[in-house]
């Protein structure tokens, strides 16, 4: 029996095997609404046997978009071509998830691709309105955000809280928060980019005080029996950051408010991290915070081969490994991985013919 393809209940869901679809940006939408790109983007990993599959971060505002082109999930409207991939994917056997996400002072960036890089002017799409824990850029050449107010942090929460009911009435199953990689939530939870002195900076319980509360208001409106899930990046890899110690500390607090599993990622919130990379090189951070937690967790980054993920699960390191670009290179990974592995796998009947003998 394989440990990755064995079936992991959260909650009232099932899902078939332990192998997830991390959210990754497309930068194809427009205003805020998923296309045609999304549709086969996303059904290809339905098709090819994920268990769960998360889309790329939908903004919950208009300025809490990366960049122009971001997905988005403020408006009623956007409802309707969501929920025409939901029910392809799931239709596929997939669990669907939906990342919710405010990318602060990462926001009216330009596109991964397009040269040179940094903030979008307001005469090329781009929002002088970016909004930050305190006004620290993140780059020089990044927009210089403003610092949020209670007002606004108000307005933040209950923009996640309202996406939360949009996510369910576009029949996404999970929802995941993001607060990893440079972005608000991550933002407020690191001392690097959150100089604030009130109630929300300086103390690690200030801190954390948006992080759970957006949580708790996601959790009021999402349905009981339904996983709620948060990424975090469990440190800055930076001096002075964001570290593992206080990443077990916040996945307990948010184990006791009704987080279903904690996706651990790494950096994102400083332009001068010192990052160590190699196959698996954070699995140690899922591994850590699943024993003190207790919480379970997902492992991600550079995670490539069917042996490598099986062992992470196997030996307990986490309860599920979320893949990426190696997906992009390969959406049919799982399948194949479960060959490599001698597990049963159901083919779509379509590709049944490809299955290997």
């Amino acid at each position: 029996m394989s440990a990755l393809f064995s079936p992991l209940t959260l909650r009232s869901l099932t899902l078939r095997n332990r192998v997830g679809v991390s959210p990754m940006c497309q930068y194809s939408s427009d205003n805020g609404f998923a296309t045609d790109w999304h549709l086969v983007h996303l059904g290809a990993f339905a098709t090819g046997g994920a268990g769960l599959v998360i889309t790329e971060a939908a903004a919950v505002t208009p300025e809490g978009r990366i960049s122009p082109q971001d997905l988005g999930i403020w408006d009623d409207a956007h409802i309707p071509m969501l929920r025409r991939i939901t029910d392809f994917c799931r239709a596929q056997g997939t669990v669907m998830g939906i990342q919710l996400a405010h990318a602060g002072r990462k926001a009216s960036t330009r596109r991964p691709w397009e040269q040179p890089g940094g903030a979008v002017a307001v005469a090329e799409g781009g929002w002088d309105n970016v909004m930050a824990p305190s006004a620290v850029p993140f780059a020089p050449n990044y927009p210089s955000p403003h610092e949020l107010s209670l007002e606004g942090i108000a307005h933040v929460i209950a923009s996640f809280r309202a996406a939360a009911r949009r996510a369910f009435e576009a029949g996404f199953q999970i929802i995941e928060l993001h607060a990893a990689h440079g972005y608000l939530l991550h933002e407020f939870l690191s001392p690097i980019a959150n100089t604030r002195t009130d109630h929300y900076g300086g103390s690690f319980e200030n801190r954390i005080r948006l992080t759970l509360e957006v949580t708790d208001a996601v959790r009021a409106v999402w349905p009981d029996e339904l996983p709620l899930i948060v990424r975090i990046s469990a440190t800055d890899w930076a001096e002075g950051g964001w570290n593992v110690e206080e990443s077990v500390q916040l996945a307990t607090q948010l184990h006791a408010r009704g987080v279903d599993l904690l996706d651990c990622s790494s950096g994102g919130l400083a332009a001068h991290q010192q990052i160590t990379i190699g196959p698996g090189y954070q699995v140690p951070f899922a591994r850590r915070i699943r024993a003190e937690s207790k919480l379970p967790t997902a492992a991600v980054g550079l995670i490539t081969d069917a042996t490598q993920a099986e062992q992470i699960v196997a030996d307990g390191s986490a309860d599920m490994v979320f893949l990426a670009r190696e997906l992009l290179r390969n959406p049919r990974w799982p399948l194949l991985a479960a060959h490599a592995l001698g597990a049963s796998i159901t083919w779509p009947p379509q590709y049944e013919r490809a299955r290997p003998r």
